[in-house]
């Protein structure tokens, strides 16, 4: 066992039956005589460092990252297979080590560490890790993975467990001790990352943030290239950007005071009922403040289902009213959006010349999901093994996200309600809907809220989140809190006061 000093005044506490130290301080010569200690399998240790306190400028970026303790920079390079190449970071806080682990989750198709996230864990006191998932590149790209079937692998779920354990020992060897805690923190692929680990691999992470999670993913490429088509099939049906403003401000006008409140946020789109025939141009006409017929019939496409064309089966939800500002990632063109249109190309048919307007979406969905669908989605609701050993798992989505429609996480917490039953779901997984939040975050709602504290104070305390504020910003200041609630419920106006204050509003039945 390595030698580690220790701050004199660190307090012990017994956790499960074991010691643990309090905010143990680590030399910086302990760091060093790490690269040597490590014997990891499948790993190969590029690099340790120890980083003073103060800023910190990530490999490729033009800024720093400021505000970081002093922390020890493991860099590692993961091989279980012979084609893989999973390049990972582990961060260690040299003081004020907080006991626990977190690994933070990827966006789209991986290829680079997250070092914000990153940092912003090492910042909480945290050990923290990422990884690139195996590949270094753009992540709006799947080029990496034709030809390579093992580096799709690592993609799909490979990447993120051997990090997971590999961190885990590096955490054990470094502060002598394991840690108490382990939390996955994600959003997007991220939040289909943590949802891969509780369904895979249950005794992984005691609590898991699963943002906006993209795990039913062969049928959201297929969603995301049907709103592509829509508007992209020919030049008739194309949606300038300027009008989704115009589609926008016609839907809040319609549904906006529904809840109480007008506030250019509808708390639940579903209530909503809206055609997009209002904004019909004048017969032969076209103009900024209308649709034309082909453009109605676009705009209907993509708020509805996309449905298999011989059963008729729901193959992804639309995107829901409240999101039209941000169509311009899908429907904006003039060329398809690139990450779905990347999964066909180099995933699916492996052919980089493949066009989306080809795409069967009867035969070539399904083609997909008996391809690649045991890698790359995360749908298995029986979540029992990870609930049995006391794991918590926080779901969250955003209303007017233009990337991953919300109603796709709702189907999947309502098929986990209905496999361990809704007593037990509500004890260990939760949803919280955020009105008029965009992907992730961003949008005309509150967007940002402390999903981790949430999460932290569920596992560790036994305080089951009901509502957590969240706030908007306008140029860096606060200008909007608000309850976003336990789903089903919505948060409503208690009728005095401000309505962009949380305490003026209470969480009710829907």
């Amino acid at each position: 066992m390595m030698m580690r000093t220790f701050a004199a005044s660190a307090v012990t506490v017994l956790v499960g039956g074991v010691l643990y130290a309090q905010a143990p301080a680590v030399t910086t010569a302990a760091c060093e005589r790490l690269a040597g200690s490590l014997k990891l399998p499948n790993t190969t240790v590029t690099s340790v460092q120890a980083v003073p306190a103060g800023s910190f400028t990530p490999p490729g970026a033009r800024q720093p990252v400021t505000g970081l303790p002093a922390f020890c920079r493991v860099a590692l390079t993961l091989k279980p297979s012979s084609d893989s190449d999973i390049k990972s970071e582990v961060w260690l806080p040299l003081a004020g080590w907080n006991g626990k682990f977190q690994q933070v989750g990827n966006g789209a198709w991986g290829g680079s560490i997250q070092y914000g996230p990153l940092a912003e864990a090492v910042k909480r006191g945290y050990a923290g890790a990422s990884t690139d998932t195996g590949h270094t590149g753009i992540a709006g790209q799947a080029s990496f993975a034709m030809g390579h079937p093992e580096k799709l692998v690592d993609f799909g779920y490979r990447a993120v467990r051997e990090m997971t354990v590999t961190a885990k020992a590096i955490v054990r060897a470094f502060y002598d001790q394991g840690p108490r805690y382990a939390y996955w923190n994600g959003c997007s692929t991220g939040g289909k990352q943590g949802l891969t680990e509780a369904q895979r691999f249950p005794a992984d992470y005691d609590g898991i943030v699963a943002g906006a999670p993209a795990n039913y993913w062969t049928h959201l490429m297929a969603g995301l290239i049907s709103i592509s088509r829509a508007t992209l099939t020919d030049k008739a049906s194309y949606i300038p950007p300027a009008k989704f403003q115009v589609l926008h401000r016609a839907v809040l006008n319609a549904c906006d005071a529904r809840d109480g409140v007008t506030d250019s946020v509808l708390d639940d789109p579903r209530s909503c009922r809206f055609d997009p025939e209002v904004l019909a141009c004048k017969a032969g006409e076209d103009g900024p403040e209308c649709l034309t017929a082909p453009q109605i019939v676009a705009a209907r496409k993509i708020y509805g289902p996309l449905a298999n064309p011989r059963t008729g089966e729901t193959i992804f939800p639309g995107l829901p009213l409240g999101s039209e500002p941000g169509w311009v990632a899908a429907a904006g063109g003039p060329e398809p959006f690139a990450i779905p249109a990347s999964f066909f190309k180099y995933v699916v048919f492996e052919n980089p010349n493949w066009d989306f307007r080809t795409l069967d979406f009867d035969r070539d969905v399904v083609r997909a999901d008996e391809a690649v669908g045991a890698v790359l989605n995360a749908i298995d609701p029986n979540v029992k093994p990870f609930v049995d050993r006391g794991g918590k798992l926080l779901l969250y989505h955003g209303w007017s996200d233009n990337v991953i429609t919300a109603q796709n996480t709702i189907n999947y917490y309502e098929s986990v309600k209905i496999t361990l039953g809704a007593r037990e779901t509500d004890s260990a997984v939760r949803l919280f809907m955020a009105p008029g939040m965009g992907h992730c975050g961003g949008g005309q709602g509150p967007n940002t809220a402390d999903w981790l504290t949430a999460l932290e104070r569920w596992v560790e305390k036994g305080q089951a989140p009901d509502a957590i504020v969240a706030s908007h910003s306008t140029n860096g200041v606060v200008d909007r809190t608000r309850p976003l609630c336990r789903y089903p419920q919505v948060a409503r106006y208690k009728g005095s006061g401000s309505t962009d204050e949380a305490a003026n509003s209470v969480c009710a039945a829907p």
